[in-house]
This record gives structure tokens, sequence and C-alpha cells, in this order.
């Protein structure tokens, strides 16, 4: 099929180089001239795991291509999905001027029917608004599809390839027909499609994410109980993540979820309640119990310090909102590395991918180290904001040699109590006994 994409944001690029994978054509519009020619060039402006192989294999293969030319971009589109960016406004409603000003300009090129594929995630209504603005500036029939994107950064090369379930929201048999060929390729080993209705479609993005954003709050709220009972979350989360109802995975605490879906969505989703007069109390307390779990590594160190830290100097491991992604939009360790200016205290950091974006938003208020070593150098204490995989198995002895107190904040739980025990370490984590 010949797809156009609108849009090279994460999830725009990834969709585009996915699609173009199983054999498709697709051409990818964005109106950033410098980053269009850069992805010409070959460049990737996004670091995920295992895009860059199918980005430089379908461009060489001339299945993938770029442009600044929105008309040369949709001209022999059958299916042109929309991947634009819907930020929250001042009031936490999702904005749709993006969306809504592509779909008005396409309204105006295009000459022959065309499913229009909302790929970002949207209100529910906005399939109906889209397609009033084709209505009013087009005579052409089209389908406005919802199709909303499930993928995981740093594996979202393998969600779209090989999704749990793929939605899709039409009332439309023709559109109906040409997306369940499109995807056909991704669910061949019987993941299911599901077809409903717009509204239905759009509403479940929202709600997987916000149930997901819950289940993590839940475990943060368990964890900060732990520790005042004398508990031990890991034994906890064992005992209840058994539970085929439940199940294991996201109940795993720490310093608050962050990133570019789950605190935009929760808050667009309990936004969209209030403009239906539905107070939707759950999203409420989820949202207010994530911000505050965000400084709870800072009021650790304000503690043992006895509130002054004034000359302290600390070592940051992980800037990144995950592992796996350079993304750092709501990653903790911004809100940390803030605490930790505004009381005085001096800040070394080193995260594998992020330092490039945490350098253009925070500039030379902070030290930035090459490795994780040189991070720790003479270092009053070590926090750890994301759970890189190179953290989980540093070289203690090296620690030693370079921390000038044997001292770790904790906020992703990597290390084992009893070894902390061992090594000698002042260990305080998320959930569990301190081991001083």
């Amino acid at each position: 099929m010949k797809i156009a994409v609108i849009g090279t944001g994460y999830v725009g690029l990834v969709t585009g180089t996915c699609l173009a994978e199983t054999g498709n054509n697709v051409i990818c519009v964005d109106i950033v001239e410098e980053k269009v020619n850069k992805m010409k060039a070959g460049q990737l402006p996004i670091y995920e795991p295992g895009l860059d192989v199918l980005f430089h294999r379908n461009i060489a293969q001339n299945r993938l291509s770029f442009t600044t030319n929105l008309a040369e971009g949709i001209k022999d589109a059958q299916i042109i999905f929309m991947a634009l960016p819907t930020p929250p406004g001042g009031d936490g409603a999702a904005d749709l001027s993006y969306i809504l000003g592509a779909a008005k300009d396409i309204a105006k090129l295009i000459i022959e029917y065309k499913v229009i594929v909302n790929k970002s995630t949207v209100p529910v209504g906005t399939a109906d608004k889209v397609a009033a603005v084709f209505a009013a500036n087009t005579n052409v029939e089209v389908d406005v599809v919802s199709n909303p994107e499930f993928l995981r950064e740093g594996v979202a090369v393998d969600d779209f390839m090989k999704p749990d379930r793929v939605v899709i929201g039409t009332t439309s048999e023709k559109a109906k027909k040409l997306m369940g060929e499109l995807y056909a390729p991704y669910v061949r080993q019987g993941n299911p499609i599901y077809y409903m209705d717009e509204r239905s479609s759009e509403l479940t993005k929202y709600a997987a994410n916000s149930f997901l954003a819950t289940k993590i709050t839940f475990m943060n709220e368990i964890a900060n109980l732990c520790e005042i009972v004398g508990a031990d979350v890991d034994m906890v989360r064992k005992g209840i993540g058994s539970d085929d109802r439940i199940g294991k995975r996201f109940l795993f605490p720490g310093i608050g979820y962050g990133g570019s879906c789950f605190p935009k969505d929760v808050q667009a989703l309990e936004k969209a309640a209030v403009e239906h007069q539905y107070d939707f109390k759950i999203l409420k307390a989820v949202m207010d119990v994530n911000e505050k779990q965000k400084t709870v590594l800072t009021e650790k160190v304000l503690k043992y310090f006895k509130g002054d830290l004034k000359g302290k100097k600390f070592a940051l491991w992980g800037l990144a909102f995950k592992p796996e992604t350079d993304d750092i939009r709501e990653a903790p360790a911004l809100y940390i590395i803030d605490d930790l200016l505004a009381a005085g205290a001096e800040v070394t950091v080193f995260d594998p991918e992020a330092i490039g974006n945490v350098k253009a938003l925070v500039g030379d208020k902070i030290n930035y180290a090459n490795d994780q070593y040189e991070a720790l150098e003479g270092a009053d204490a070590l926090l750890i904001a994301t759970e890189w995989s190179v953290f989980r198995n540093p070289d203690f002895e090296k620690m030693d040699e370079v921390l000038k107190s044997k001292v770790v904040f904790d906020g992703r739980n990597l290390f084992d109590l009893q070894k902390m025990i061992d090594l000698g370490y002042y260990y305080n984590s998320i959930g569990r006994k301190i081991i001083s």
C-alpha cells in the first residue's frame, strides 16, 4: 500500500518505519526542514532500540522517504496517518490544534477517496471533529479512523511489529477492509484486531494508560506504607503479583511515572470527565500521589543530612524517565535535580542516552559525567533515578574508591539488601528497610 504519515515525532517515525518494513511505500511528512534533511541523510532524530536497522534498511530499499511538502506526501497515499502532538493546554485538556489544522490542509489537497487515521492520542469525539473539518473543506469522500498506538518506549519496534492487539475504530466497511489488510502482516500469530466505533477506540487508549498509571501509583502508595509499618514491598509485590487477576507487571515501586504518555493522558482523561460533569476521583488521586512521589527521594536525602544540603555534592544516575530511551519528559530525575539545586547542593549526572536532552534543558547548572563512575567522584551520596541495566551490577570496589561516603538513595530498588549490608553501605530504597 501507499501510506503517508503526517508528523515524525516518536509515534510517527516508529509507525512509518514499521509500516515500510512490511513492504508498504511510506512517505513521512514534517514541517521542520532541518529534521527532514537529517532523516533523508540517514540520521535518526530519536533513540529507540532496533529502530535504526529498520530505518536504514527501508530508506536504502526506497520504501521509506521524507518530505516537507504535504501535497507531495499525500498525493498517492491510500491511507494517511496523522501522528501529531496533542500537548495538554493550560486547563489540562488535549490541544487538538495540530490535528485539526493538518486535517484542514489535507482536505484542501485531496482529489480522491482517502482513509484518514488518527494515530495520536486524542479525546473522545476527535474523529467526529476531524470528519467535520473534512466535510467543511472538501467534497471528496473520506473515512476518519481512530487507531490508537500502544507503543512502549524502549520496545516500540517489537510492540508495533508484534502487537498484543490492534484497535481500529471505524463504522465504515470500506475503511475497515483497508485497515485490516494493512495490519494483517502484524497479527499472523493470531493476536486480535478489535474493530469498534470511533469513540470507543479513542477512550480505549486513555483508559489503558490511565489504568496502568493507577496500578503504578497504587504500588507506590503500598511502598510508602511498607516503610511506615516495617514491611518489605518486594515481598508484597510478589505476593499480590502471583494473583492472575492482578498480574506481575507494573507493580515495581519507584519515584513516580513520567514520559510523554501517562502524565498527559491521565490529565486529559480527567479533564474530559470534568467536561462531561463526571467527577473521576481515582484519577485525581493518581495525579496527586504521583506528583508527591517524584520528590520522595529528595525527602529521604534531606532527612539523612538533617535538612542541610549546602555545599554537598551528589551523583545522580539516570535522567530518562525510563531505561532504553532518551525521553526526559516529566522524568522524576528533573524534579530531583531542581530540589537538590534549590537546597544549595552540587549535582553531577550520568545517563547512557539522555544527557544531551538534559543539557539542552538545564544547561550548566549541573555537571555532566562521561560515565557512571566519574559522576561519583567526591560525591557525598549517590541517587538512582532510572533503572538502566548498566546500573544493576556496578563495580562496588570502584564505587568505594571514588565516593566520598558510602551512601546510596535508590529510587528504583536495584540492589539486594543483604548485599548492601555486606558491603557496608547506607542504603535507602523505596518501600524496604533502610540499611545503615
